[in-house]
């Protein structure tokens, strides 16, 4: 067991790892660290590199995430063809792979462990592991969003209420906890968008970012 967890762990990390924005930006001519927010993700990566590399970069890196989910009970099955698939262990290595995906965008080896806020990338985890869930934070996020124009207000919100939704959708008190972490680590990494916040510099949706780093992630 303990092999196949690290199996997950490692194959989760290294997928979740792939700095998506970065190689969008390099395609580009652009290195999207020194530009805009300095952020990798999906929300710098639209408005410094455009609308088509910005869906890119959204989708790839939520596949990210739904498939280092996925790629955990096809790894268990590999390395352990004949045991009787048991459903806590299938979903404590879903919840290893979801981790570590996540850690893995976050903190990416490649570019000396830093990246991006893992906003798209845990919506891809949250499709596998709590689909109703996703969908409770995904109307959140958009009804903020919409009220607010501001990207990162909104993801803070929706990171908020996740714990509560995988509650009311009725998964397991292991998938409820694991939210509520993935909740405080995202609201942690927007910590540089709370203090613009709090300052009144932070970027609206529409809104052009500066050349330089410091708009909203």
């Amino acid at each position: 067991m303990i092999w196949i967890c690290a199996t997950v762990a490692i194959v989760a990390y290294f997928l979740g790892s792939i700095p998506t924005g970065y190689l969008a930006g390099r395609a580009k001519g652009i290195d999207v660290r020194t530009v805009g927010s300095g952020n990798i993700g999906a929300t710098n990566a639209f408005r410094t590199l455009g609308t088509v590399p910005g869906i890119l970069v959204l989708l790839i890196d939520g596949l990210k995430g739904w498939g280092a989910v996925e790629l955990s009970g096809v790894i268990s099955a590999l390395l352990q063809p004949a045991a009787k698939p048991d459903p806590n262990v299938i979903e404590y290595l879903r919840i290893v792979a979801a981790s570590c995906a996540i850690l893995g965008h976050n903190y990416t080896c490649w570019l000396k462990f830093k990246g991006g806020k893992g906003i798209a990338t845990s919506a891809g985890v949250l499709a596998a592991l709590v689909p109703l869930a996703l969908v409770i934070s995904l109307g959140t996020w958009i009804i903020v969003c919409i009220w607010t124009r501001y990207v990162s207000v909104a993801s803070i919100a929706a990171s908020a209420i996740l714990p509560f939704g995988t509650w009311i959708a009725g998964y397991s008190y292991r998938l409820i906890i694991f939210t509520a972490l993935m909740a405080v680590l995202a609201i942690y990494k927007h910590k540089g968008n709370i203090q613009r916040l709090l300052h009144g510099t932070e970027n609206k949706l529409g809104k052009k970012s500066p050349p330089t780093k410091g708009a909203e992630a």
